[in-house]
Parts: C-alpha cells; sequence; structure tokens
C-alpha cells in the first residue's frame, strides 16, 4: 500500500525536508499510519492548523511523548504556534500531569527552540503578586466553572482545605493568569490533556463544562479529540468522547 499523494503533501507541509528514519526501517507501518493521520484524519480537520497543533501538543505531554512530542512542535513551529504559546501549553501542563511527566519536556522544547534561534529564557508572561495570587485565581475559577467553585471550596473537609486553596492560589492563580495564551484556550488544552490521561473523568467532566462557558462548543471539543486520535489511541478517544457526549448535549 504506497502513501497516498495527500499524505504525502499534508506530511511536507508539517515537516519540510524530514527524511524518515522509520521509512527504511518500518516501511508498511508508516504507510499505515501516514495514510489514515496525515490523509483520513487530517481530511476530517474543521480546525486551524495551529489549534490542531496547540492541542495535540497538550495531548503528548500528558502521555508523555517526549520524541513525538519534540518532532510535532517543530511541525507547530512551522505553522505560526508562537514559541511563547508552546511553552505555555507547557507550563499550564504542570498542574495537569505534575512535573514529575513536564520535566523532560523542558529541555526538549529548548533544544527545539534553540535550534531555531530563538532566544531563551522567553519574556516573562506572569500578571500576579504573591498576595494577589489567590484572589486572581479564584477570579478565574468563577469565569471558567462559575460560583459553584467556591461552594465547593466552602464545603472541603477541614483536612483537605489547603487543596482547595493550592487550586485557587497555584493551578487558576499562578498559571490561568499567565498571559500568552487566553482563558479559552488554556481551557481547550487541558481538555486536550485530561483527555490524553485517561482515568479522570470527572475532572474531564468538569472541564468539559468550562469549555462549554469559554465557548468551545461541543463540536470544536469533538474535533480536538478527533485529530488528539492518532496520538492517543481508540480507548483514551472513545472514553472522552462518550463524557462529551453525556456532558455536552447534541
Amino acid at each position: 500500500m504506497a502513501i497516498s499523494e495527500t499524505a504525502r503533501r499534508n506530511h511536507a507541509e508539517l515537516f519540510p525536508n524530514h527524511v524518515s528514519t522509520l521509512a527504511t526501517s518500518d516501511p508498511e507501518l508508516v504507510e499505515i499510519f501516514d495514510n489514515w493521520a496525515f490523509d483520513d484524519v487530517l481530511g476530517t480537520a474543521t480546525l486551524a492548523p495551529r489549534l490542531r497543533l496547540m492541542t495535540q501538543l497538550a495531548a503528548l505531554i500528558a502521555c508523555g511523548a517526549v520524541n513525538e512530542y519534540r518532532v510535532m512542535l517543530g511541525a507547530a513551529l512551522e505553522v505560526g504556534v508562537t514559541p511563547v504559546e508552546a511553552k505555555e501549553i507547557l507550563y499550564q501542563a504542570v498542574p495537569y500531569v505534575g512535573m514529575g511527566k513536564v520535566f523532560d519536556f523542558l529541555p526538549a522544547t529548548n533544544d527545539v527552540l534553540r535550534e531555531r534561534d530563538i532566544t531563551l529564557p522567553l519574556p516573562a508572561q506572569s500578571t500576579v503578586s504573591g498576595q494577589s495570587r489567590f484572589e486572581q485565581g479564584r477570579a478565574a475559577q468563577k469565569r471558567i466553572f462559575g460560583e459553584g467553585m467556591a461552594t465547593m471550596a466552602a464545603q472541603a473537609p477541614a483536612d483537605q482545605a489547603h487543596i482547595q486553596r493550592f487550586l485557587a492560589s497555584n493551578c487558576f492563580g499562578d498559571y490561568y493568569t499567565r498571559s500568552g495564551l487566553d482563558l479559552a484556550t488554556r481551557e481547550l488544552v487541558t481538555f486536550a490533556m485530561l483527555a490524553a490521561s485517561g482515568g479522570c473523568e470527572p475532572q474531564l467532566t468538569a472541564h468539559v463544562a468550562g469549555n462549554l462557558r469559554m465557548g468551545n462548543g461541543r463540536a470544536l471539543l469533538v474535533a480536538v479529540l478527533t485529530q488528539m486520535l492518532p496520538f492517543i489511541g481508540y480507548p483514551r478517544t472513545l472514553n472522552a468522547l462518550r463524557v462529551v457526549t453525556d456532558n455536552a448535549g447534541e
């Protein structure tokens, strides 16, 4: 089975001048995957290339797929994702997948940026202080999820109240308030990370609701999952689609 002309063209647009070593060692797999991922799946794409690559990067971080991430980061920069946006996706992953995973992606990201003669560190994006991070984080929570977040925090058991404070000040205060990505985009890449992580349906359900409040509708969420499918597999994609169907209507 030969690689289709459409798949070749789409691949070349993302990875100009790339020579695949797998095409020599594993030609059948490359033919199957490229025809599917770069022809069949991309043929359904309703996302702009930048947004498609941003959510795919988020998914790859959640999967711990450093090598594939490195390749796709180059493609993301090729279609116009900025270095700041790429770094912000990576930073956004810290409260959702943990520094244990993100740590390996930092040097990989920096290597790709340096290869493109991008000076590091990038411009600072923080907008909060030690005194304001809790209140600004709580405000971001309310914008995304409504007043229910404050109720949940108030009802937390005494021995878990500190986790709710961390959620407001750290997850939302330190990260969601950063410039570089708007709230709607942060919610969308967070959705991608949770879907790719698997096994966190309550959080995924909450962030489906958050995406809907941010204007990211069902059709967009399904489109994101479709474009993530080649990188995260069918079980996690189908599970996330069920959560979307159950919580985002028809």
